[in-house]
């Protein structure tokens, strides 16, 4: 057996040679061609290498590589699979060690330095520090959002500190512009005291479209799988025959069509558009749980088949706006669809003379579609991140694909070196209950592949920080992204 592995290992390695050559020049000539229509519109020199180096990525995740990754572990080289943050390197060092195995001699075939493949760890690390601070511990941030009591509370908020949140989201949906100031004045304060550093991220809410108040049914009616009931503009004829339901944007009858999904209230309601006028549309419901679900006002509604041609940023954002750069270190964009959306708010920071760091919120189908230009356009003129919304992105594509695009979003940002925020329902149970499941402990060790961590508020919030902190500390020895770390197994020694 020894033998004939040996006799064919030759001529495996001479046909992975050609490939990976072959892969090589695509990767390269393909990845160029999409950095040189991105290069005009980057403004920081910092970002040239990171967009260098997701044009290659996005070039060399158009093939399918998995026969040559197995044929590549088989003769104990590197499978391509950990090329997220340097491309062109990887495939350069596998290339240059199939050349040395087949005798290859060319001038051409060179191999990558250290400094090669450390680059794009490093610019990673430089763009984190620069919207979240410095880490604690070497672990990922943790986010918390704050609640209400955090503008009265100070020695909340310094126990928050404290216990470890070094970035204090404030969520500008709720509360007033007064309650954001004095939750902003006591964590800087909080940080102060406690010399630890905690930056101040500010959410706008952006263009959410909701249940308006005005319902013409009972509030505590449920609506079963087959009912039909009417979505409509607030100020629409009512239709006595069927429920009615108004919602707060009337742009969205202009483009909703029959056959559309509509989901409401995150999702615990599906519906299909059976039949859209210009000022309402008649809905069938397709998922409510084998009891019913209530439809209340105030709900979210998304459409994720259909284009609604609303402004990125609302009235109330432009106004929340003049607090937010008063007041924090970090700006979150609620609902990013493409480029122009983050054009739009960062020409609206340039007009009040500040260029704040940005997180744009992932959280519909369009922003997945158009992540690529959303991160060029963000992280080429302002220290950019991402925030993976998984509430909201989970109802957009649906959940079965939720775990597979969170993935792809964690590659496609660590290729442009864009620091990431793992967000919604992070340790729900034990910040609400005081008792995590299971599951949600499993999800917050993988939470550790980001470089930021979100908590959202609840009555356990200070324990919650502490066990996300103590978990986050134990998986940076076993995991860095999508690589397993050979730390050495203490159980069994």
């Amino acid at each position: 057996m020894t033998t004939i592995a040996a006799q064919r290992a030759p001529l495996q390695a001479h046909d992975l040679f050609a490939q990976i050559d072959r892969l090589y020049q695509d990767v390269r000539t393909k990845g160029q061609e999409r950095y040189d229509g991105w290069a005009a519109r980057i403004e920081r020199r910092s970002f040239l290498p990171s967009a260098h180096n997701l044009a290659h990525y996005l070039a060399f995740r158009n093939h399918d590589l998995r026969d040559v990754q197995d044929a590549l572990a088989a003769l104990g080289l590197s499978s391509l699979g950990r090329s997220e943050a340097h491309v062109l390197p990887t495939i350069r060092a596998v290339r240059a060690t199939l050349a040395a195995l087949c005798g290859v001699v060319d001038a051409a075939v060179d191999r990558p330095t250290l400094r090669d493949f450390a680059l794009g760890e490093q610019l990673l690390e430089r763009n984190t520090r620069a919207i979240f601070g410095p880490a604690i511990d070497e672990r990922a941030h943790i986010m918390v959002t704050l609640p209400t009591e955090a503008g009265s509370n100070f020695e909340f908020v310094r126990t928050l500190v404290g216990a470890g949140m070094d970035c204090a989201r404030i969520n500008c949906a709720h509360d007033t512009a007064a309650t954001w100031r004095s939750m902003a004045a006591n964590v800087r304060r909080a940080a102060q005291e406690t010399q630890r550093s905690c930056r101040v991220y500010m959410d706008l809410a952006g263009p959410k479209i909701r249940t308006a108040a005005t319902i013409s049914h009972d509030p505590e009616r449920r609506f079963i799988i087959g009912e039909r009931f009417v979505l409509a503009k607030p100020d629409a004829p009512s239709h006595p025959e069927l429920a009615q339901i108004a919602c707060t944007e009337p742009a969205v009858f202009a483009t909703l069509c029959a056959g559309a999904p509509v989901w409401i209230n995150d999702g615990k309601i599906g519906a299909t558009v059976i039949d859209s006028k210009a000022d309402h549309a008649v809905l069938e419901v397709t998922h409510a749980g084998g009891k019913g679900k209530k439809i209340g006002p105030d709900k979210g509604l998304n459409f994720p088949q259909t284009r609604v041609e609303i402004d990125a940023l609302t009235a109330k954002d432009h106004a929340d706006l003049d607090e937010v750069v008063a007041a924090a270190d970090i700006v979150g964009q609620s609902f990013v669809r493409d480029a122009r959306d983050v054009d739009a708010l960062i020409a609206e920071l340039e007009r009040r003379n500040k260029r704040l760091p940005i997180v744009a919120k992932i959280e519909t189908a369009e922003a997945v579609h158009n992540l690529p230009e959303i991160l060029v356009a963000g992280a080429g003129k302002v220290p950019f991140g991402a925030m993976i919304a998984r509430g909201d992105l989970a109802v957009e594509i649906g959940y079965k694909r939720l775990a597979e695009m969170q993935e792809e979003l964690l590659w496609l940002c660590e290729a442009a070196h864009v620091p990431v925020i793992w967000a919604t329902q992070v340790l729900d149970q034990l910040v609400r209950k005081g008792l995590p499941s299971r599951a949600e402990i499993t999800d917050a060790a993988m939470a550790e592949r980001a470089e930021c961590v979100m908590l959202n508020k609840g009555p356990f919030l200070v324990e919650a920080i502490g066990t996300l902190a103590d978990v986050l500390v134990r998986m940076q020895g076993h995991q860095s992204k999508k690589t397993a770390r050979l730390r050495a197994l203490q159980a069994w020694n």
